[in-house]
């Protein structure tokens, strides 16, 4: 298990750089030994950059800076949380959405 952590380290931190770091990632894992680590953090920093995404269209109408700062705080801590995940090699969905955005992104290994 640590040897698949440490194959699949890298693109498990790249998918964390913003949503073309989940393509990048996506690539980097593609082929017949796909990681089970990599994908586990490729789905969740797609399920936190679609989240980030969504969030903003919604609100943006609202031109809050209370809501946009709570939002930017919100999705900053899930992304910590998940990033430093990926960096000391933990399997740890990120808090409130993670287990949803395993469930949701199956498909995506």
């Amino acid at each position: 298990m640590n040897n698949n952590i440490e194959k699949g380290k890298t693109a498990a931190i790249t998918s964390y750089i913003l949503i073309i770091g989940v393509f990048i990632a996506m690539s980097m894992n593609s082929g017949e030994d796909k990681n089970s680590y990599a994908s586990f953090h490729i789905r969740q920093a797609l399920g936190l950059s679609l989240t980030f995404i969504s969030l903003g269209l919604i609100i943006s109408p609202f031109d809050s800076p209370m809501i946009s700062i709570s939002m930017w705080v919100f999705l900053s801590v899930l992304w910590t949380y998940g990033i430093f995940g990926a960096i000391n090699g933990e399997t740890k969905a990120v808090p409130l959405l993670g287990n949803y955005f395993q469930k949701w992104f199956a498909s995506i290994s």
